[in-house]
């Protein structure tokens, strides 16, 4: 065996199970390297809109380099982040404790006791993130709340579980603080003002983003993080299995390096994962994955529909960008959303709702609703689908429903471009219309004197889009049953794990972050400590 490597582990990707593995990883006496393909972001150089598409969306081919992804597959529009943090940059900051029975569905079921030993890892992974109470309700919570009292489930009301600093009671919002959560360990945070900037970047240091908690004590502890560098090949050194340690190869500036490594950690997120494992499974890299790659890939069953307010002089879009959310019944989760001010881009995605399933059926009933709106109100209607003044006018309904629905991805070369395989979704479509959701969005804007909408991509192309895709290299007592084990080990091969998003195994039906957090959490505490390292 090689006595000498580069790094003890390469880590690939830097979102919630990279950081994770870094920092705990580091604390056991580890030399780690982060290796992510996306950029680093301070308050000074994040976009002020997401109408500043060069430094918001992330298609590098089109010159665009930001942290905001959107994938459209045949099954599913996918909206994940690329940056140092992952997708902690972006994300609404919502971390919620799922429901017990996720742990007895699922390719998971019965690897571990579940519910008795991921507890410790949520109140870890609570600490870390900073989890508080929302405390910043404003009008879009308050309409959420007038709404779902008439729909009679108002008890279900509640602020959202949130990774947000608010500050000490009573003071101003905005007022900076010395780190409030590890001793001093951590950066200075300044108290959130409810901007609704959450999801295009907090500019003023108030969201616990992963570069200001996990990553950055990692890297105090000395782990290297190389943004902007794009994992090409992994490959077992030696022995097959990967016993003699892996060599990683990135692009980074254009040109390839390599680094040598006892272990690999896979986090480049679901989509990522997999692409990169299948990659490397079908170039005979690390062959030996598991069959079961690419499947069981599950999107907690989303819809995004909303309500919005033509012309409204009440802006909507203060408060955080997940403030409260509702129970519908045992199956359905609504969370009020939103964005900045300013930032309408995404108002191009919403028209008028419709119901009613099957794709022609459908596009045909939002060509009549939408005729008939505009005959009876004709500028409310067109004011109603266009995009400026989105932010400020539109609460955001995110529905997550339990419905356990999956795909498979694979790499195919699509006709349009023959000359590289890409990841494509396959299997039965998922649902684009959750009927109670629907008829409650209705409701909620006859109630309130809105305009019920739905995405543009549901209706047109029965596409339901969402933020949480998760699974594909799940969980499983085997090789023929999942990807990696309990421990988020892959089978096949020795110090090779795979610690983010792809390895949940069961429809979550709430915000994924901070269960990945806990199942990496879970993960790292089963790697033993470096041979004579201090661990201090």
């Amino acid at each position: 065996m090689q006595d000498t490597f580069d790094q003890d582990y390469i880590i690939i990707g830097s979102g919630f199970g990279g950081s994770v593995s870094a920092l705990r990883l580091s604390e056991k006496g580890y030399r780690v390297t982060v290796l992510e393909t996306g950029k680093r972001w301070s308050p000074a150089n994040l976009p002020r809109s997401n109408w500043s598409l060069r430094r918001w969306l992330w298609r590098p081919g089109l010159g665009l380099h930001g942290f905001f992804n959107i994938r459209p597959f045949r099954h599913v529009m996918v909206l994940h982040g690329n940056a140092v943090g992952g997708g902690s940059i972006t994300y609404a900051n919502t971390l919620l404790v799922p429901p017990d029975d996720i742990w007895s569905q699922g390719s998971w079921a019965g690897l571990e006791d579940w519910t008795r030993v991921m507890p410790e890892h949520f109140r870890s992974a609570q600490k870390m993130l900073g989890v508080a109470t929302n405390k910043r309700l404003d009008e879009a919570d308050r309409r959420l709340r007038v709404m779902a009292v008439a729909a009679g489930v108002g008890d279900t009301f509640r602020p959202t579980e949130v990774g947000v600093y608010f500050g000490a009671e009573g003071e101003p919002a905005g007022s900076e603080h010395p780190d409030p959560y590890f001793d001093g360990k951590g950066p200075p945070r300044r108290s959130c003002i409810g901007c609704g900037g959450c999801m295009v970047g907090c500019r003023y240091g108030a969201k616990n983003t992963l570069d200001l908690n996990y990553l950055y004590l990692a890297e105090g502890l000395g782990t290297q993080v190389h943004p902007e560098t794009r994992v090409v090949d992994v490959r077992p050194m030696g022995a097959a299995d990967g016993a003699d340690g892996y060599r990683v190869t990135a692009i980074q500036a254009g040109r390839k390096r390599t680094w040598t490594c006892r272990g690999v950690v896979v986090a480049a997120g679901s989509l990522g994962t997999q692409d990169l494992l299948l990659r490397l499974r079908e170039h005979s890299a690390l062959p030996r994955l598991s069959a079961c790659l690419g499947e069981g890939v599950r999107t907690n069953a989303e819809s995004l529909i909303g309500v919005r307010y033509p012309g409204t002089k009440v802006d909507l879009s203060r408060g955080i960008a997940i403030g409260s959310g509702i129970h519908l019944n045992g199956r359905t989760h609504i969370e009020a959303t939103r964005y900045p001010r300013g930032s309408d881009a995404m108002g191009f995605l919403l028209t008028v709702l419709v119901r009613g399933t099957g794709r022609w059926r459908r596009v045909g009933a939002w060509m009549l609703t939408l005729l008939a709106q505009v005959a009876r109100h004709p500028v409310r209607t067109l004011r109603s689908v266009q995009p400026l003044g989105f932010a400020r006018e539109t609460i955001i309904f995110l529905c997550m429903h339990t419905l356990d629905s999956c795909l498979r991805m694979r790499l195919k070369r699509r006709w349009y471009w023959p000359f590289r395989k890409r990841l494509v979704t396959e299997g039965k479509r998922i649902p684009t219309c959750i009927p109670e959701a629907n008829a409650f969005a209705e409701a909620a804007a006859k109630l309130t004197g809105g305009v019920a909408g739905t995405s543009i991509t549901e209706v047109l192309f029965d596409i339901p889009m969402t933020a949480h895709c998760m699974g594909g290299a799940v969980m499983g007592a085997d090789a023929d049953k999942g990807v990696c084990d309990s421990r988020c080990r892959a089978f096949g091969y020795r110090n090779l794990l795979i610690c983010d998003g792809s390895v949940l195994s069961s429809n979550l039906g709430v915000n994924p972050s901070l269960t990945i957090t806990a199942v990496v959490e879970h993960a790292m505490a089963h790697v033993p400590p470096k041979a004579g390292a201090s661990t201090g």
